[in-house]
């Protein structure tokens, strides 16, 4: 992360973050549908996504915090501490060769993941536009 815009402006960049590993993830599930015994993977987004925003809300971050002494230093550098958990999505039907994967199930969580990552662009757009109008109407007024 860069420039700290706001808390909420953190949590979709996690959010995106955390849906653009899920895409990587069910992609690989696709691409693996006619390995023998392969087993479709995903990951725990909704905990993960919980937990990291409890961190940016309430600022419960298990590392110790840095002094902050001069409001003119940059801050640290986050390095993406909270990692989803993957685990394996089993429940459905193995085929003779061993192998789990939905290739409908998949193509579905695929779009729905898609989709919410396209509402998380469009409102990480509109919070930006958000910032830009407070900067350019501040810029106006001097």
């Amino acid at each position: 992360m860069g420039i700290h815009i706001s808390r909420s402006h953190d949590l979709m960049e996690s959010a995106m973050n955390y849906r653009a590993a899920r895409q990587d993830i069910i992609a690989g599930n696709i691409a693996n549908a006619d390995t023998p015994f392969y087993r479709p993977k995903d990951i725990s987004f909704e905990d993960t996504l919980t937990q990291k925003s409890a961190e940016i809300f309430k600022n419960k971050s298990e590392e110790l915090q840095m002094a902050h002494t001069n409001g003119a230093h940059l801050g640290p550098i986050d390095t993406g501490s909270s990692k989803p958990t993957t685990f394996f999505r089993d429940g459905h039907m193995a085929r003779n060769d061993g192998n789990s994967v939905d290739l409908d199930v998949e193509s579905t969580e695929m779009a729905k993941n898609s989709t919410m990552f396209n509402a998380l662009t469009a409102a990480l757009k509109k919070d930006s536009a958000l910032f830009k109008s407070v900067i350019d109407a501040s810029s106006k007024t001097s």
